[in-house]
């Protein structure tokens, strides 16, 4: 005898010869869903084992931000009877339905190199005559089953009209979970209603008359309470810190606390992570925040951003993160959350996203504790607990040559980068890279107030002479400048460079693009950063600076009249500290 696998396998190819698979769906051919999940990674592993038994195992992307797995296409007759069919024997799902390639997104399965299934062989030791087993087993046709009609348009409104009010308010909901209705739900049944009946009708392929047959209904609420059911949204209490929302438990599970975060991760890949926001604070502790949370990895710069009073809110969107963010004010307590997803997932979020903001209540009077949970020193100097800040590719130094924040630093800073940055918050347009003297200048895209501005030394300098360069010797991990002495060897390169002056000065590779400094506070140059020399190894401590004659020069060219020095008296080491942090400025190059 034949074991059932092998047969089942003998009457899914005479079902293939029935209706067999197309490349690509023609007009008028038409799919069987089978089930729809919402995240890719399950889809596919579910496509995968549905491909074991259905070789026209498609899957594609659904206008509802969904991944659908699919059978087909087929001509529509054949489609009818095949899910018939297919719902009878318990092959698939009894709420698969027939959907249209039009309302189909993006394909992912089958993979990019998936071969389809091989046929199952009948064991070698069946003891049945391969010349008698194909005539004994020969496929009967598959039945075509009788299809009961649908009603009419008078049976729709006579069944529609014993619905109860929380019947109508339910198909109002599920109309609304799908993007139709954008109204209340109040169970009135007008003109908005029947505007997003007809476009559910017409989305699926029936005749768009506004008003959904029992069929149709059970369709639209099957589907509705089944994403319900996957999404597995549950009101959540939080007493430690003061808010009750509603989550979709479904997708994601409480994971830690880390002041002022209480961390929900993702249950499953490409699920998002939710995160809850909740500290004492004011409303200037409310801008830190917003200030603070837009430096993170996770909440890309690009986005719409809106902040008044009392509240913010920031979307921040790239090619790998889509990242929602709302806090609020509510007395002295800041309370929000953040959902941080992946591009692609736009239907499932906005979903998401309506819960969040709908049952969001910030009203307990608890906030995190800071020391609930034991933080080591890095923990509590980033104050983001748990969640990656965003870094730049490298940072050097400048220093202002204008009142109104034009920068002075090196090419080397601004090389190959996609956003510049001065200290660390405005955003700069690079004006000038001169390759030739290592020279570029960055104009501020707001308004900046430096504290003080370079004024260019006039006289030449004594070789032995002190000097200092403030700058960033370890990037951006200091939050002020660091002075660094030295002293003032010659005034050329060692091949005679006039544009060039030699330096003895300990410096490290954050220090380049510093002003270099003497006595009085006069700029005598721009500290390069270290090049190599006709691949000579040079005694630890040489450095070079682009003359300030050379800079004054190429701020001229480019239409800034450099400032000169008002009091070349000899400063005070504090007055000289103060003049050189005021003029020195962060120079960040991001990806």
């Amino acid at each position: 005898m034949f074991r059932p696998v092998a047969l089942f396998a003998l009457l899914l190819s005479a079902l293939m010869l029935v209706y067999p698979k197309a490349g690509v769906a023609q007009d008028g051919r038409v799919y069987i869903q089978v089930e729809a999940l919402p995240d890719r990674a399950t889809a596919e592993t579910r496509a995968r084992a549905y491909s074991a038994l259905f070789p026209e195992t498609a899957g594609f992307g659904l206008r509802s931000g969904w991944f659908g797995i699919l059978l087909g296409p087929y001509p529509p007759a054949e489609a009818a009877a095949l899910l018939a069919s297919l719902k009878s024997e318990r092959l698939i799902p009894s709420d698969s339905f027939i959907a249209l390639p039009r309302d189909l997104r993006d394909p992912f399965w089958p993979a990019e190199g998936t071969a389809a299934p091989a046929p199952v062989e009948p064991a070698a030791d069946s003891g049945v005559d391969p010349a008698t087993e194909t005539t004994a087993l020969e496929p009967a046709p598959v039945p075509q089953p009788v299809q009961t009609p649908d009603e009419d348009r008078q049976q729709a409104r006579d069944s529609e009209a014993l619905l109860t009010p929380e019947d109508r308010r339910d198909l109002q909901s599920a109309l609304q979970w799908f993007g139709y209705y954008p109204s209340a739900i109040d169970g009135a049944f007008g003109p908005g209603t029947r505007n997003s009946m007809s476009a559910w009708q017409e989305a699926r392929g029936y005749e768009p008359t506004g008003i959904l047959t029992t069929r149709q209904r059970r369709a639209l609420l099957d589907a509705w309470q089944g994403e319900l059911a996957a999404f597995g949204f549950q009101q959540v209490i939080e007493a430690e810190s003061g808010i009750t929302v509603t989550l979709p438990l479904g997708l994601v599970e409480f994971d830690h606390y880390e002041p002022p975060f209480v961390h929900y991760r993702a249950k499953m890949d490409g699920a998002p992570m939710i995160v809850l926001i909740s500290q004492p604070g004011d409303q200037a502790a409310l801008y830190g925040l917003y200030d603070v949370l837009q430096t993170l990895d996770a909440v890309p710069l690009d986005g719409a951003r809106d902040r008044d009073d009392r509240s913010f809110r920031i979307r921040g969107t790239s090619a790998k993160a889509d990242t929602t963010v709302y806090a609020t004010l509510n007395g002295d307590r800041i309370k929000g959350w953040m959902l941080l997803s992946t591009p692609g997932n736009e239907g499932r979020d906005a979903r998401i996203l309506k819960v969040l903001q709908d049952s969001f209540s910030p009203d307990g009077d608890s906030v995190l504790d800071p020391g609930m949970v034991a933080m080591d020193a890095g923990a509590k100097a980033g104050l983001l607990a748990g969640l990656e800040v965003r870094k730049p590719k490298l940072s050097r130094t400048g220093f202002f040559v204008s009142a109104d924040g034009l920068v002075a630093t090196t090419v080397e800073a601004v090389a190959q980068c996609g956003r510049v940055t001065i200290d660390r918050t405005t955003d700069a347009e690079v004006t000038l890279a001169d390759a030739t003297s290592g020279l570029a200048l960055l104009k501020p895209k707001s308004a900046l107030a430096p504290r003080a501005v370079a004024a260019f030394a006039t006289a030449s300098t004594r070789p032995g002479s002190e000097v200092a360069v403030p700058g960033y010797s370890y990037e951006d991990r200091l939050p002020a400048p660091v002075l660094t002495f030295g002293t003032y060897e010659d005034a050329q390169g060692l091949n005679g460079e006039a544009d060039l002056s030699r330096l003895s000065l300990q410096s490290l590779p954050g220090d380049a693009g510093g002003a270099v400094l003497d006595g009085t506070g006069a700029v005598l140059g721009m500290l390069l950063p270290p090049a190599p020399t006709g691949g000579k190894q040079l005694p630890a401590g040489v450095a070079f600076a682009l003359s300030g004659a050379e800079i004054a020069r190429l701020l001229t060219a480019n239409g800034l009249a450099p400032q000169t020095p008002t009091a070349p008296a000899p400063l005070t080491p504090g007055a000289l500290a103060e003049v050189a942090t005021g003029m020195t400025a962060l120079v960040s190059c991001w990806e």
